[in-house]
């Protein structure tokens, strides 16, 4: 049984403060100590109550600490956060029993190379790796390898390099295709590409990708699950790759994952008669 875990809450939202009180008033009365702000080594859990930007603000250090993490919706889409405060109570209780199923979900790790090759910055993502130009900049040129075989020179507004979970993210609203989260792949995915022939790309999971932004005129950025930014220079190089372990994402009682993509997408919900 946990005796500590950790609540993360959306900022600025009454509802999900409102949610977050109950469930501390939930683990409280089960005699399990409750924990805010930064996760501490006393920690065995996160709870995040909020939408997919407050899970992911938590993501990489859960992922770190190796600690089960539990998504409750008080925000936005929610493919993440993924129980419904109608089914809480039930996903509360499983917790706290140590009856939960958990989701293992592959991480990104991304490092960024000064001119000398010398790492200057690294970061863990559960979604994507994004590089971008600024609003008033040219369009970039994106030289990209896979596994030191050169890939192609993407010319546009960016590059999205997404995790099979992060497929529904900013990957998706960019034409990308949409992934199972079972599947340990990586997708190259370019932003408004100049050419027309410049689609996305699947790769294995276990395929080191580099990338390096040839003839910059204006500001370049790299985000990290939007949450997390550094400004780019000319001659940095960015390895992405597939980080060792997982996330471990504690499951909704009822609800799978098609479940949840066809009620976030709006896809239809009629069966077919048979």
């Amino acid at each position: 049984m946990f005796k500590c875990i950790n609540l993360t809450v959306k900022q600025g939202s009454e509802r999900a403060n409102q949610v977050a009180q109950y469930v501390r008033h939930f683990l409280e009365r089960h005699k399990v100590k409750v924990s805010q702000g930064p996760i501490s080594p006393d920690d065995q859990a996160v709870i995040v109550v909020g939408g997919d930007g407050t899970l992911l603000h938590v993501a990489a250090k859960a992922f770190e600490k190796q600690l089960p993490l539990l998504g409750i919706n008080a925000g936005g889409l929610g493919f993440l956060t993924e129980v419904h405060t109608d089914e809480m109570t039930e996903a509360l209780e499983r917790l706290v029993e140590g009856s939960f199923e958990l989701d293992k979900r592959m991480m990104l790790r991304i490092r960024v190379l000064d001119v000398n090759k010398k790492v200057i910055n690294q970061y863990t993502a559960l979604n994507e790796a994004v590089i971008t130009k600024g609003a008033l900049s040219k369009i970039i040129n994106i030289n990209t390898w896979a596994n030191d075989s050169f890939l192609t020179t993407y010319r546009g507004d960016g590059l999205i390099i997404s995790s099979s979970t992060g497929s529904t993210g900013y990957n998706l609203s960019a034409g990308g295709p949409i992934i199972h989260p079972g599947l340990e792949v990586m997708v190259l995915t370019p932003i408004c590409p100049f050419a027309l022939s410049a689609r996305p790309l699947i790769l294995s999971g276990s395929s080191i990708i580099k990338v390096e932004v040839s003839d910059m005129q204006g500001e370049v950025c790299l985000d990290i699950d939007g949450q997390v930014g550094t400004h780019l220079h000319k001659g940095y190089t960015i390895i992405i790759s597939r980080h060792k372990g997982y996330l471990k994402l504690i499951k909704s009682p009822h609800r799978d994952y098609f479940t949840i993509l066809r009620e976030k997408l709006g896809w239809t919900s009629t069966i077919p008669m048979q």
